[in-house]
């Protein structure tokens, strides 16, 4: 998890950010629209996958461990918040 949050407002004062369970508060200020973003599962032959095209992105991997999709997920999200 990381120490740190990346939130953006745009021009008519909505927030956007890769949800994490510490970040509630904010949603719970106002009205909420939550999407997923991404699929991380299994690869046919081993590995993992990140799946970003649910936000318009590439499939990424395939990486050996699970942790290793999920933060490259997190990575390619955030470069583009």
């Amino acid at each position: 998890m990381p120490d740190t949050f990346i939130v953006t407002v745009d021009l008519e004062g909505r927030l956007c950010f890769l949800w994490d369970d510490r970040l509630a508060p904010l949603a719970a200020q106002g009205t909420t629209d939550i999407r997923r973003a991404s699929h991380v599962e299994p690869a046919e032959g081993g590995g993992w996958m990140a799946d970003l095209s649910p936000c318009g992105g590439p499939a990424l991997g395939p990486f050996p461990l699970r942790a290793d999709a999920l933060n490259a997920e997190r990575a390619w999200i955030e470069a583009r918040l």
